[in-house]
């Protein structure tokens, strides 16, 4: 499935947030809900560390690879196929609902509303939501207008290579275009375009969605930038 392969490409490899995402589970007593997991970048991680995790995501295939990932080495996370922005798994005990990378963003005004709810309702009392947010302007350097280094990934022999080529400002939301490239080991190679649309949010609007939804803000975290990826903030509500 390629779809399957080009989230590893351009999601699955990325670990400057690991450092947080551990600290925050290292101190919280409970299970955690991974929302918009993918194939277990967080989850998988976590699970290596003792802690019970229950990963949500609205693709069934990208889950069932977490679930093949964790079985070869010994792991057990749960997974649940589900909306990031309405879901209901009828319990109320996670210590932390997270929602790492870009989930939020993939959602409209709406579906970010949704799952700042469904967060309330599923996290425990005194637990912790936790909402990362990108810049996707700062992917770009607007002084020396370079790209971003490309994403690429060896996958049976062949060469998938993802390159941010363009943001387009649509006032609340930025498409992030991208070249993808496959290289195969006989030397044919093939391209397609691909658009990603984020919603334009800040930590203040998101702290007055969640204030609002019956959470109360704390102190935002920083995942600083590196290379190759664009500082992160996370949003912090106590349940």
């Amino acid at each position: 499935m390629s779809h399957v392969i080009w989230h590893d490409v351009e999601c699955g490899r990325y670990d400057a947030d690991f450092d947080l995402w551990r600290e925050l589970a290292a101190a919280a007593t409970g299970p955690i809900l991974d929302v918009g997991a993918g194939t277990g970048r967080i989850s998988l991680d976590l699970a290596r560390r003792g802690h019970e995790v229950v990963a949500l995501d609205h693709d069934g295939a990208l889950l069932a690879v977490l679930t093949e990932r964790a079985d070869a080495e010994g792991l057990h996370v749960e997974t649940v196929v589900a909306d990031a922005g309405d879901f209901d798994l009828a319990r109320r005990d996670f210590a932390i609902v997270m929602a790492p990378m870009q989930t939020v963003q993939l959602l409209r005004r709406d579906g970010r509303l949704g799952f700042l709810r469904s967060a309330r309702a599923h996290v425990a009392h005194g637990g912790l939501v936790a909402i990362a947010l990108a810049d996707a302007f700062e992917a770009f350097d607007a002084r020396h207008i370079l790209l971003p280094a490309p994403d690429r990934l060896f996958v049976d022999g062949a060469m998938y290579s993802s390159q941010p080529v363009a943001l387009r400002d649509h006032g609340d939301t930025v498409a992030i275009e991208r070249i993808r490239e496959i290289l195969t080991a006989d030397g044919r190679r093939s391209a397609s375009d691909d658009i990603l649309h984020l919603d334009r949010v800040d930590i203040a609007g998101v702290e007055a969605e969640g204030l609002a939804a019956g959470l109360q803000p704390l102190r935002a975290r920083l995942v600083p930038a590196t290379e190759e990826h664009v500082a992160t903030s996370v949003v912090m509500l106590r349940g």
